[in-house]
C-alpha cells in the first residue's frame, strides 16, 4: 500500500514509517518544513508538502494514497482546544478525499478523555467534562466516515508512549524534578497512567491500517494502569532525589500545565484491540524503560 502519514517525523511517526517500510509498504510523509522534507527523504519515504491546517494538501495527500495514518497533533496546551479544532477539520479535510473508497483512515487519539477512576475500554465514547474531551469531536468525525465509505478507525494512546527519544510528558517530568530538587506524585500517588512503548503502538497502527473494521475504536494499551508514585519513585532513584507527595490541592504550583495530566486516573484495558487484531505488546514496559537510564541523558531532559 502507498500510505500517506501524516506526523510522519514525530517521536511515533517516524516509528510507524519504519514499521510500514518493515512490512512492505510505501511511506508518503507530510512536511511542513524544509528539514521534515530531508528528514523523511533520509528515511525513504517520499515527501508531501502542506501542514495540519493546509486542507488542500491534506486532501491532496489522502486522495493520492491507498489508506491514511494520522499522527500529526499541535501540542500547544496554551491553546488546547485550538488545537483540537485543527485537528478534527483535518481529518474531515481526509476523510472527504477517501469518501467511497472502502480505504482506511487512522487517527490517533488519547485515553486521558475516559472516566476516571475506572478501567476504561474501546466501547466508551469518552468524558465530556475531562479537559482532554476537546479531542473527542475528531474521534466523532472519524467514526462517522465509516458510513461513507470509509474504513476508519480511531486509536488511543495513553498519556505515556514511552521510548528512546520520548519528549513528552516522562520527559517533563524528569525536567520538574531537576528543577524543583524533589521527585514528587500528586496526592497518595496510587491514580494510575496506562503506557505503551512506542515500538509496540507503531505496530498497532500497520495492523489497524490492515485490518481494523470500519467505524472501531482501538486502544493502544501496553500496561492498564502505573501508579504515579512508582513513576516518581524511579525518576527519583536514577537523579538521586528525594521521593514526595504533593497535597492535591498545591499539584499545579508544583507541575505546572502537567498537574492536571499527571494527577489523572485513567487506567485503560486494551482486550478488545488484542482480540481483534492479534496485537501483543513485546517491548519494555515503562518502568523496565526507565530504569535502561537513556530517559536520563542530558540531551533528553534539558529542555
Amino acid at each position: 500500500m502507498r500510505v500517506f502519514v501524516t506526523g510522519a517525523t514525530g517521536f511515533i511517526g517516524s516509528a510507524v514509517v519504519r514499521e510500514l517500510f518493515a512490512a512492505g509498504h510505501r511511506v508518503v510523509g507530510l512536511a511542513r518544513s524544509d528539514r521534515a522534507a530531508a528528514s523523511l527523504e533520509a528515511a525513504g519515504a517520499e515527501v508531501h508538502r502542506g501542514a495540519l491546517d493546509d486542507l488542500d494538501s491534506l486532501r491532496a495527500g489522502a486522495a493520492g494514497s491507498d489508506g491514511v495514518i494520522h499522527t500529526a497533533f499541535i501540542h500547544d496546551f496554551s491553546d488546547f482546544p485550538g488545537a483540537a479544532r485543527t485537528d478534527r477539520r483535518a481529518v474531515e479535510a481526509m476523510g472527504e478525499a477517501l469518501a467511497g473508497s472502502g480505504r482506511p483512515l487512522v487517527i490517533s487519539s488519547g485515553t486521558g478523555g475516559l472516566v476516571p477512576g475506572r478501567l476504561g475500554t474501546e466501547e466508551d465514547a469518552g468524558n465530556p467534562d475531562s479537559p482532554a474531551a476537546v479531542r473527542i469531536p475528531s474521534e466523532v468525525a472519524a467514526l462517522a466516515l465509516a458510513d461513507r465509505g470509509v474504513r476508519s478507525s480511531v486509536l488511543r494512546l495513553p498519556p505515556s508512549v514511552h521510548g528512546e527519544g520520548d519528549h513528552g510528558f516522562v520527559p517533563a517530568l524528569i525536567g520538574i524534578a531537576r528543577t524543583t530538587g524533589v521527585s514528587a506524585y500528586p496526592g497518595d500517588g496510587t491514580n494510575r497512567w496506562p503506557a505503551v512503548h512506542r515500538l509496540d503502538a507503531a505496530r498497532l497502527f500497520r495492523l489497524a491500517l490492515e485490518q481494523a473494521p470500519a467505524g472501531c475504536r482501538l486502544h493502544g494499551v501496553g500496561e492498564e494502569g502505573v501508579p504515579v508514585r512508582d513513576i516518581a519513585t524511579v525518576i527519583g532513584r536514577h537523579l538521586g532525589l528525594p521521593v514526595t507527595s504533593v497535597p492535591r490541592g498545591a499539584v499545579q504550583d508544583h507541575f505546572g500545565w502537567l498537574g492536571g495530566i499527571f494527577a489523572l486516573d485513567v487506567p485503560a484495558s486494551s482486550a478488545l484491540t488484542r482480540q481483534r487484531l492479534g496485537w501483543q505488546p513485546v517491548q519494555p514496559a515503562l518502568i523496565p524503560d526507565l530504569d535502561q537510564g537513556h530517559y536520563f541523558e542530558p540531551a533528553l531532559t534539558e529542555h
